[in-house]
């Protein structure tokens, strides 16, 4: 099994999606929504459970419950990537190692996020400052 988020994957298991309206006031104001793992994440999860196996794009997105579509894309870029591999018209887990390095950043990333807490865009954007670096060329 694969834990990938609030998900577990285990060999072809289905994912259920719940949604739910939100007030305008709320989606208005906030900057993201989805609480599930990234695409790329879950889709990297469903192979790496299933690694004796190669997928066609349909059988990955019927097994996470992402768009088709999505998949295929979030599939280029993990082959970009080297994070799978690619045989049309199926799809398999890349290296181990590789695809590990690149989640252990990931994971790195959230540890710094729970101990010092998640960086604020909006405070970042306020303490910006106006005016232009002194090494930029521009005022010379």
């Amino acid at each position: 099994m694969i834990q990938a988020g609030k998900h577990t994957y285990r060999q072809t298991s289905k994912q259920e999606v719940v949604t739910m309206p939100i007030d305008i006031d709320t989606f208005e104001h906030e900057d993201q929504f989805d609480e599930s793992p990234p695409h790329a994440k879950q889709i990297v999860a469903f192979l790496a459970a299933n690694s004796d196996q190669a997928f066609q794009r349909g059988e990955i997105a019927d097994a996470t419950g992402i768009d088709p579509n999505t998949v295929s894309s979030v599939l280029s870029r993990l082959k970009d990537r080297n994070l799978v591999r690619h045989k049309p018209p199926y799809w398999a887990i890349g290296d181990r190692d590789r695809v590990t390095a690149a989640f252990d950043l990931s994971q790195d990333i959230r540890t710094f996020d729970e101990q010092f807490g998640e960086e604020e865009m909006e405070a970042w954007r306020s303490a910006g400052n106006d005016e232009a670096h002194p090494s930029d060329e521009r005022n010379k």
